[in-house]
């Protein structure tokens, strides 16, 4: 009965510790892929807000400069450019 208690612990403690390091590894890489992590990025989304169902303004900074555009179900439209 002992034995079998400790053949358990022998192969189960470190498939258990893999799968914890395993994981720890995956969020640390998936972490810099979610939207509030900025980065390293040449585009961001600085502002954006609902005007209708299914038509979006949003605000995008590129190299410096603002961008307004409308997002819809048909597409992107450029609006109007602000250099800064």
């Amino acid at each position: 009965m002992m034995w079998s208690y400790i053949l358990k612990l022998v192969i189960l403690l470190p498939l258990v510790c893999g799968l914890m390091v395993g994981c720890l590894y995956l969020w640390r890489r998936l972490e810099q892929r979610m939207p509030g992590n900025a980065g390293d990025r040449l585009l961001s989304v600085r502002e954006t807000m609902m005007v209708a169902p299914g038509l979006k303004l949003a605000v995008l900074e590129f190299d410096g400069k603002r961008l307004l555009v409308s997002v819809a179900r048909g597409g992107v439209t450029l609006i109007d450019k602000a250099g800064q």
